[in-house]
């Protein structure tokens, strides 16, 4: 979509470096690139390069699982993406492996049984390389879980992105301390997305868009606690200093982080978004980690609570 095509009609020019210039002057600080497959990861890769504040992922999700069988050389494949994410790692910009997991709700893509095999391989990834795991989970709480107990020690932390799971989904990875659960869009529709939201401690929370998709729609039950507002246009009538309505942008992070503190009832967002940004770092960034920054996790519990 950041390249002006919507289920394969080209309806503007591609918009990459905007998109990019509302993010940084929303705040943004840092962008992780998401790799879905490995033609994806070698994309993804690609388009780090391009800025210092982008860096990216190397794995295949769920629903691509196949691709490993169907490559011809399941082991091969695997090395290749191993290949890659080592060459990501010397550029400084690979930072996770992932997006790697389970997904039940799209069986039709790729079976249970392919799907967790390839998701329990591409733990060896991560203990060969040392680096977290983005992680994705839909309708599938109990096998995630069981795989990830069982991989716990081949890697170092993660976090289940794009979390939309019950109150008992969330207890089950909130008891891996070193996970950590994504938000954004998705996760906020419902008055019971929100209660779900409500119950995860706020340092074991990081915000996301998962953009171009997920965002928050007028009909979610989160947008009540947006404040922030941004002039959009159709695709039709595209305009370079709007967004696209219906396509969510890295810049709309901000939205993410009003319905998180609204639901949580906290009234200072900006410490907040701190403590968020120090979260993210803590898995993807810890070199960036210093006394400061973990001083300021600490005085969390000082935030306040609206009645």
């Amino acid at each position: 979509m950041f390249k002006g095509i919507y289920n394969g009609k080209q309806y503007h020019v591609s918009d990459i470096p905007a998109v990019l210039n509302r993010a940084w002057k929303a705040g943004v600080d840092r962008i992780i690139v998401t790799g879905g497959s490995l033609e994806e990861s070698k994309e993804a890769l690609a388009i780090a390069e391009t800025d210092g504040r982008l860096f990216c992922t190397v794995g295949v999700h769920p629903t691509r699982c196949k691709e490993f069988e169907e490559s011809g050389d399941p082991e091969n494949h695997f090395q290749a993406l191993l290949s890659l994410a080592k060459e990501g790692i010397e550029k400084g910009k690979v930072v996770a492996v992932g997006e790697c997991g389970l997904d039940y709700d799209r069986l039709h893509f790729c079976p249970s049984e392919i799907q967790k095999k390839y998701f329990e391989k591409q733990f060896e990834l991560a203990d060969a390389i040392k680096l977290p795991m983005f992680l994705h989970m839909r309708a599938a709480a109990e096998d995630f879980c069981e795989i990830l107990e069982l991989n716990k020690h081949r890697f170092r932390a993660g976090v289940a992105h794009s979390f939309t799971g019950s109150a008992e989904d969330r207890d089950r990875l909130l008891l891996f301390s070193n996970l950590f659960i994504g938000v954004n869009g998705c996760s906020l529709k419902s008055a019971e997305n929100l209660e779900v939201v409500r119950g995860i401690p706020i340092d074991r929370i990081m915000i996301e868009t998962d953009s171009p998709y997920c965002e928050i729609k007028s009909t979610h039950a989160g947008m009540g606690f947006v404040n922030s507002l941004w002039p959009s246009k159709k695709k039709e009538k595209y305009d370079q200093e709007c967004i696209v309505k219906g396509r969510n942008e890295p810049c709309l992070v901000r939205e993410v982080l009003e319905v998180v503190s609204g639901c949580h009832g906290l009234e200072d967002i900006d410490h907040l978004s701190e403590i968020f940004y120090h979260n993210t770092c803590r898995v993807f960034f810890p070199h960036d980690l210093d006394s400061a920054a973990d001083a300021l996790l600490a005085s969390g519990h000082d935030t306040k609570r609206s009645n």
